[in-house]
């Protein structure tokens, strides 16, 4: 059962546009900023490109459908590589831009990269705390009660 808070007002829902906005936006932020942490240089196109639309879905640049297709590439791209870490990176791509969806994915694209730098052998603790500390005020009762998983 999907929690209510996530689920968009046209749906029947109580997440705003806006805040649905700020999700995908703060989760792209997320999985920018643990690429950069991993020093990962050769991602995949379509991972990246997830993340393109992702931002252009959160300035109302493009449809959900396009935003669906960029995160099916981008799990493609996870499903073709057999590096563990790239793997999580690419799901984390994926879920991000998936939120235009459905905006639990946001939660899930952060779990991923998280989980990247686990791999990686990087601590997570400053990693989340920065994750909620850039989300932003309107955001932060959807993904305060998630801080401390993994």
């Amino acid at each position: 059962m999907r929690d209510i808070r996530f689920i968009a007002e046209h749906r029947g829902g109580s997440l705003s546009k806006e805040k649905q906005r700020l999700l995908i936006l703060w989760s792209v932020d997320c999985v920018r900023h643990g690429i950069q942490t991993l020093l990962e240089k050769e991602i995949d196109d379509r991972a990246l490109e997830a993340l393109d639309i992702a931002v252009k879905w959160g300035e109302e640049k493009t449809t959900v459908a396009e935003a669906r297709n960029a995160a099916v590439k981008a799990h493609s791209a996870a499903r073709e590589t057999t590096d563990k870490i790239k793997q999580a990176i690419y799901r984390a791509c994926g879920h991000a831009v998936a939120t235009a969806h459905m905006a639990d994915h946001s939660l899930q694209a952060r779990a991923y990269i998280l989980k990247a730098l686990q791999l990686k052998k990087i601590e997570t603790e400053i990693e989340k705390k920065w994750q909620l500390d850039i989300a932003d005020k309107k955001i932060q009762d959807l993904v305060m009660p998630f801080h401390s998983v993994l």
